[in-house]
């Protein structure tokens, strides 16, 4: 079973290969060791509901950041480690979660980027996020706009972050061009609607599946959707540039949907492979791509938080100065206390959300 693209990210960041690094190796203990407990959403079998129970406040270790977490954001990977389907699987027991944003509540003595007080958003590679507080390494935070309220500043790093470098870095969408969005009403998909119609100036075609979505789609900045359910993406896509198809498509399904989107796109246009939700990974037949000189090119964000972090950091930060500049707005579905974790995941698994689900814990 597949991951969709916006959780793709965590599995090169958390195994062995990352912890081995020099700049994020662990040098010493230091002095700072909370006496108090805190509520998290534990997995303690996999495959069963996750249980909220308390559990110990631990001590800080060189290099690391002590969050008092207001929300946390929900991926489809969180769904897939509880189940033992995903590709990494933690030692029982964990708490699952990710991507986060709180307040911060003490540092060890040698970070500098960080105090008391310092409202952040971040992805730790530890897990631990469902839980009222958090240990992260310093390098996995950012620091949240004033503006930006903590709730939402949960919902951005990841969709946010793997769109905008995605569209900027690795496409290379240019102002006037057409854009295909596939899984347009989910966090991602929504997420590249978002800032390629109201940031970087491109035509947007959303694909999703049934009217309602679709609808969600062009009230975000879609100028027309395609129902992938009740209409062909190709003949559609066609339809709605005279013919010439589009110039860059955001493809995050796969399958039958990779297909059909390969035979859709303009000369010279370029075709990113962001995940494979439907759980089909496509063969690209050279041919096409010879023939109409187009270009296929994938994105796997969270890999440059290995190779390139400054790039990794920066897509984030240039993402809240967005929103701080008013052009962008997040979407959130749905927003769960920390005690409906449980029912928060089974709306995401029902395919009910769209865009981001947030479990809030403050």
């Amino acid at each position: 079973m597949a991951c969709p693209p916006e959780v793709l990210l965590r599995f090169a960041i958390r195994g062995k290969a990352f912890l081995r690094s020099p700049h994020i190796r662990p040098k010493r203990t230091v002095h700072y060791r909370a006496q108090s407990t805190y509520r998290a959403a534990v997995c303690q079998e996999l495959g069963k509901p996750l249980v909220v129970t308390r559990r110990p406040s631990e001590e800080l270790k060189s290099g690391q950041v002590r969050i008092k977490v207001h929300a946390a954001g929900i991926n489809f990977g969180d769904l897939l480690m509880v189940q033992g389907l995903y590709q990494e699987k933690p030692p029982l027991p964990f708490v699952a979660g990710s991507e986060l944003a709180g307040e911060v509540l003490d540092v060890s003595d040698d970070v500098s980027t960080f105090k008391k007080g310092d409202r952040v958003a971040g992805i730790t590679f530890t897990l631990g996020g469902f839980a009222e507080e958090a240990i992260c390494n310093d390098f996995e935070l950012w620091h949240v706009p004033k503006s930006l309220d903590l709730v939402t500043a949960a919902s951005i790093p990841c969709s946010y972050g793997t769109a905008w470098l995605g569209l900027t870095r690795r496409a290379k969408l240019k102002e006037g061009e057409t854009l295909l969005v596939t899984a347009a009403a989910g966090a991602v998909g929504l997420a590249a609607v978002d800032l390629a119609s109201h940031v970087l100036g491109a035509k947007v075609i959303g694909a999703a599946g049934g009217p309602e979505k679709c609808q969600l789609v062009e009230k975000k900045g879609a100028f027309a959707s395609i129902d992938y359910k009740s209409e062909s993406i190709r003949t559609k896509a066609k339809e709605l540039t005279g013919g010439e198809g589009v110039n860059v498509i955001f493809e995050s399904v796969g399958g039958d949907t990779f297909k059909e989107c390969l035979r859709c796109i303009a000369w010279e246009g370029r075709i990113m492979v962001i995940g494979f939700a439907g759980g089909d990974v496509p063969k690209i037949p050279a041919n096409i791509l010879l023939v109409k000189n187009i270009s296929a090119v994938g994105l796997y964000w969270g890999m440059h938080a290995m190779q390139d972090i400054a790039a990794y950091k920066k897509s984030v930060e240039d993402v809240f100065a967005l929103y701080e500049q008013g052009k962008i707005t997040p979407h959130i579905g749905n927003v769960w206390t920390l005690d409906e974790v449980n029912e928060a995941f089974q709306s995401i698994q029902a395919r009910k959300s769209t865009g981001k689900v947030v479990v809030k814990m403050q």
